[in-house]
């Protein structure tokens, strides 16, 4: 069952289609419009025709689907010329099922899904965070670490990357994996998203400090996973990340750019874990507040950090710096919330 796009859209046979998961999400609906922008076809699988409405809008060809659904993919991955699996379970402090049946067994769909039908070239959008905790090593691709995991996310995150694509990439599947770092910008949803706005309302009372992160505007992420599928080598991974940051660093930009006060009370990580174990009790009982226990250890010093190097070399890769990505992002929130 899938819904076209208006009849007024048409498409010369020569234009390449793209096959996008996740293309209501914030990474997938840039990666989306992007491709639209460059006259590329996008076919875009989405749960629900009422949530893609921007995408009809712009021209893409929607099919009703779920990557946990392998029959849903075979139509519309038919006759195009790349896949872009960019849907993901992305949450902190969230047990059960989904983050397995999505991030993994939805993998495994698309990569059967895109062999079995053909296609001759995927993207898959991986992370930086299956890395792990890489303790100030900047790392590169071939970068492992087998655990411990700080998050759902990063757990099926990491099965996904390492039991699922890499060997299908091993094996011969024509597939290119793309890492991003932190993805920020307009649209975002995140943790990031929601701390940042607290600070910008003034109702942020304190920071995590000592933890590293790659900071990737979304755009430019966006833009990395189209040089993924036009240069990229098929069995190669590449670290689409942007400039390193630590976290309260950003925040303090943050604050300057929106000419807030910057948060004064600074945890330091061993104060952030002891904190995170509190919440951990108070979730394990069905107590839930505005910080999520996971989110808490992801900020007690971790270093979530990768060279975008071999991207810059091959790819052509150039993400911009944070200031000029905290810019429209704090002005996007800032008109969201009445305050321009």
């Amino acid at each position: 069952m899938f819904v076209r796009a208006p009849a007024v859209v048409t498409y010369p046979s020569e234009v390449p289609r793209y096959f996008v998961t996740g293309a209501t999400g914030f990474i997938g609906s840039e990666l989306a419009k992007q491709l639209i922008s460059r006259g590329h076809h996008v076919v875009a699988l989405v749960r629900s025709a009422e949530t893609a409405t921007f995408l009809r809008a712009l021209g893409a060809e929607l099919h009703l689907g779920d990557v946990t659904d392998l029959e849903s993919l075979w139509t519309p991955m038919t006759d195009v010329q790349g896949v872009f699996h960019v849907a993901g379970w992305h949450k902190f402090g969230v047990r059960g099922p989904d983050g397995e049946r999505i991030n993994v067994d939805g993998t495994r769909n698309v990569l059967q899904a895109m062999q079995e039908t053909g296609v001759t070239k995927g993207v898959y959008t991986s992370t930086v965070a299956v890395f792990g905790d890489t303790r100030q090593t900047l790392a590169d691709e071939s970068y492992f670490s087998p655990g411990p995991f700080l998050s759902e996310y990063q757990r099926t995150k990491w099965k996904a990357h390492y039991e699922v694509a890499l060997p299908r990439a091993e094996a011969g599947c024509p597939l290119v994996i793309a890492m991003p770092g932190v993805v920020y910008g307009p649209g975002d949803r995140s943790e990031v998203r929601a701390t940042l706005v607290r600070l910008l309302a003034g109702r942020l009372p304190a920071l995590a400090t000592g933890s590293h992160f790659c900071w990737s505007y979304v755009e430019d992420t966006a833009r990395g996973l189209i040089q993924c599928m036009e240069s990229g080598r098929s069995g190669e991974s590449y670290l689409l990340t942007g400039p390193v940051h630590p976290f309260e660093d950003v925040m303090d930009e943050a604050a300057r750019l929106a000419g807030r006060r910057p948060v004064l009370i600074r945890l330091r990580p061993g104060v952030t874990r002891a904190a995170s174990a509190v919440v951990a009790g108070l979730e394990a009982v069905g107590l839930r507040g505005p910080f999520a226990s996971e989110g808490l250890r992801m900020l007690a010093g971790t270093t979530w950090i990768g060279s975008n190097e071999k991207a810059r070399r091959e790819l052509g890769f150039n993400p911009r710096s944070l200031e000029d990505g905290l810019r429209p992002t704090i002005e996007h929130e800032l008109r969201l919330m009445g305050r321009t």
